[in-house]
This record gives C-alpha cells, structure tokens and sequence, in this order.
C-alpha cells in the first residue's frame, strides 16, 4: 500500500477530505521522523514503537578490493510493533494459508 492508497482509505472510512487527510499523514510522518532525529520515542499503544538504536563501530570489508573500512557507530531508526499489532498480522496470515 502506497501513501496515496492509505489516504484513500482513510478518507472513505471518515468521509473527511483527502487533502486534510493528506496534511495529517504527512504531519504525522514529519513528528516521528523529528522526534526520532532528536533522539525522543514515539510510542503508540496498542500499534507499536519507533525507536532510535545505537549502532557500535565496527569493521566492514570492501570485497572488490578486499580492504578493510571503519563503519563508524550511528543511530538508525526502527519499528517494534505491539503485540495486539503482532497477533493482529498472525491472524491474517492463518486465513489466507
């Protein structure tokens, strides 16, 4: 499912507009990903958790050259989804099998 799909959806179920839907999506997306940037969680109950995990240094490897590179310790964002969130999707899964 696309951004555009999921505005659709949401629009038809509320019967609210697809551009005020459209501006809450995207202000949504802009609060995690600048809560995250300032190193804040985002917790959601009962949908899951965007978490920022610290990444230690390590060494990598370059094998067209077989040389050895520093990948320097970062923070990458990730998702834990809740365990409704989880059984929800087992659920799913089972019916179609």
């Amino acid at each position: 499912m696309t951004k555009a799909e999921l505005v659709i959806n949401i629009s038809k179920r509320t019967g609210i507009e697809r551009q005020v839907v459209l501006a809450t999506v995207e202000a949504f997306m802009d609060e995690v990903k600048n809560n995250l940037a300032a190193g804040e969680d985002v917790h959601l109950r009962g949908f899951g958790s965007f978490l920022v995990k610290h990444r230690a240094q390590k060494t990598g490897r370059i094998l067209k050259n077989n040389t050895p590179i520093i990948i320097p310790a970062h923070n990458i964002p990730f998702f834990k989804p809740a365990d409704v969130f989880v059984d929800k999707v087992k659920e799913g899964t089972k019916e179609k099998a």
